[in-house]
């Protein structure tokens, strides 16, 4: 049975950091593209980042630049290390892992942005 579980969201302030970690299980994680998604309120989900089986990284949308992906084969983990965060970037954030034959999703992690 595949499992994304992620972690470490939770409630910062503007300008504040945040690193979010993505276990995953039930698959041969060192194939994998990894990405975080995030949906905020009223709006479609969108990718932030992803990272792929070799390490090339990608970065998408407001908060390219303010983060950083990367992934530790060894313990089946993606992170997704976020600072300057403003209050735009409030949203569930989501890991999302790719193969050619299928995608599996986490249930989210809540990142609040507020003073």
């Amino acid at each position: 049975q595949v499992q994304l579980v992620e972690s470490g969201g939770g409630l910062v302030q503007p300008g504040g950091s945040l690193r979010l970690s993505c276990a995953a299980s039930g698959i041969i994680f060192r194939l994998y593209t990894m990405a975080w998604y995030r949906q905020a309120p009223g709006k479609q989900r969108e990718l932030v980042a992803l990272i792929t089986s070799v390490g090339s990284t990608n970065y998408q949308g407001s908060a390219k630049g303010r983060c950083t992906i990367s992934r530790d084969n060894a313990k089946n983990t993606v992170y997704l290390q976020m600072s300057s965060l403003k209050p735009e970037d409030t949203a569930v954030y989501y890991c999302n892992a790719v193969l050619s034959r299928g995608d599996y999703w986490g249930k989210g992690t809540l990142v609040t942005v507020s003073s």
